[in-house]
């Protein structure tokens, strides 16, 4: 009897076992089905607009070639993608793609057409937000957030070399005559400080808001714990007062408050209500 509780229970275990299995199994097909399904939906649309758009102006041409070389790479990707990560890939491709499409119908005149979901690869990267012109080693490189007749180059968003690269429309791919080695790579961290540093001037392009937030909520918990440690140094005397004036000036009215760092460059100046907090930034 003893033995045979324990046959029953095994089959058991082995029948739950399988059935788990037989689960993790079907989740995986479904995952990997639902991932080429979502690729496979971007890259047919891609295509589609690649067919209907024609122009002959400098950007219309440059956005659509940069459509296509994303076009074909997304079909590359997916003739070779055997995994969720992989399909997830093309998909980013095709929207890249359709990124250009997107700045080819703006300079064509036409609606853009509907939001595309973000970019993976242009995320915290910002936008520009006003016209930018900069001149390194003897050539002049210009930016903005329109296309023109110097400005045919249209940039997603993305990172280079570290540093992020805000989508607009540029004078050159210097992101890409840069991918090489040596002078190639020292002119394009050269052009990238120049048009984006506030060293050089103000960079004019959008930032992420949590950016900002959190740069505000930071400064505002250093202003109330400088307000705390001055008014805990009144409680101890000519001394304690002396604490105390020194946190009020670094916690309310001083340099760092509404001098150089409140009100001023930091505060309501460059840093707050200026270039970085309610303007270019």
């Amino acid at each position: 009897m003893e033995f045979a509780l324990w046959v029953v229970l095994i089959l058991m275990l082995g029948g739950a076992l399988v059935f788990w299995r037989w689960g993790s199994r079907s989740r995986r097909a479904t995952e990997l089905a639902d991932a080429r399904a979502e690729a496979q939906r971007w890259y047919e649309r891609l295509g589609g607009q690649l067919m209907n758009l024609h122009g002959d102006a400098p950007a219309v041409r440059q956005a659509l070639a940069d459509a296509g070389e994303r076009y074909n790479a997304a079909g590359s990707q997916l003739e070779q993608a055997r995994t969720p990560h992989q399909f997830a890939l093309a998909r980013e491709t095709a929207l890249e793609g359709l990124a250009y499409i997107r700045a080819a119908r703006t300079a064509l005149g036409i609606d853009p057409g509907p939001e595309l979901p973000p970019l993976a690869a242009a995320r915290g990267a910002g936008m520009l937000t006003k016209e930018r012109e900069v001149n390194v080693q003897g050539q002049t490189y210009r930016a903005g957030p329109q296309p023109g007749n110097q400005t045919p180059y249209y940039y997603p968003g993305g990172n280079w070399q570290g540093r992020p690269v805000p989508a607009g429309w540029y004078s050159t791919p210097w992101w890409k005559t840069a991918l090489g080695t040596g002078a190639g790579v020292l002119g394009g961290i050269l052009i990238a400080d120049a048009l984006f540093s506030p060293a050089f001037a103000d960079p004019g392009y959008g930032y992420e808001a949590g950016y900002q937030e959190g740069f505000n909520d930071g400064f505002g918990d250093g202003q109330d714990q400088g307000q705390d440690y001055g008014d805990q140094g009144q409680d101890y005397g000519d001394q304690g007062q002396d604490f105390g004036d020194q946190g009020q000036d670094f916690g309310g009215q001083g340099d760092y408050a509404a001098g150089d760092f409140g009100g001023g460059d930091f505060g309501g100046g460059d840093f707050g209500g200026g270039d970085f907090g309610g303007g270019d930034w």
